[in-house]
């Protein structure tokens, strides 16, 4: 599945954080920033949330879920799981 970001720009807008500046705060290299700006990689849950805090913005305006079909495959089985857990819970 694919995460799309508004790294590079909320880095930017934050006080003109460099890319090394955002890993150093972060803990990660510099590449790893780029890599994510770039979309090549995906940042763990812990980075990403390392990312909001740094940044001080909600993990929900750094990433989301790219619009198609694997974003409704995605939401389908989130769905279905609560419906399961639903059945489950009533018994």
């Amino acid at each position: 599945m694919n995460l799309s970001n508004t790294l590079k720009e909320l880095r930017l807008k934050k006080g003109g954080l460099s890319q090394q500046q955002l890993a150093e705060m972060v803990g990660c290299s510099r590449q790893s920033i780029i890599a994510i700006e770039t979309g090549c990689k995906n940042p763990s849950v812990e980075l990403a949330l390392k990312i909001s805090l740094a940044l001080d913005t909600p993990v929900n305006e750094l990433f989301s879920l790219e619009e198609g079909k694997e974003k409704e495959k995605f939401c389908q089985k989130i769905s279905d799981f609560f419906n399961l857990w639903k059945k489950k819970s009533k018994t």
